[in-house]
């Protein structure tokens, strides 16, 4: 059974950080492509950052320099660290896993043909919530 577990959510004022946590299982992981999206009430799931199997990162243009995703094979775990928080980073965030992809540059094309559909093991999320 695959499973996705995120932790680390909470409320935070305005500058702090947070350090989010993806426990996997029931699928291989170190070869895996990996992210975090986040989706706010009322709004679309956005992505946030992405990961390769050899430590290759990306990140959204609004998150960049104040977040780092980074990934444990060994724990077969994926986190996010998130600093300089901000009143609109507040959303659900949730890990996600694609393991028909192990290089950033699978990862584009995969996305670019499947656009919502990539990523095809997601968790449930963990809720963030800044305060001004």
């Amino acid at each position: 059974q695959v499973l996705l577990a995120e932790s680390g959510g909470d409320s935070v004022q305005s500058g702090g950080s947070l350090r989010l946590s993806c426990a996997t299982s029931g699928f291989a992981f170190r070869p895996a492509c990996a992210g975090w999206f986040r989706q706010a009430p009322g709004k679309d799931r956005e992505w946030v950052a992405r990961i390769d199997s050899d430590g290759n990162t990306e990140y959204a243009a609004s998150v960049k320099g104040r977040f780092a995703i980074s990934r444990d094979n060994e724990k077969s775990s994926l986190y996010l660290q998130m600093n300089s928080l901000k009143p609109e980073d507040t959303a659900m965030y949730i890990c996600a896993a694609e393991t028909r992809a192990s290089r950033m540059t699978t990862l584009h094309a995969l996305i670019q043909t499947l656009g919502a559909r990539a990523f095809n093991y997601w968790g449930q999320g963990t809720q963030v919530t800044v305060s001004s």
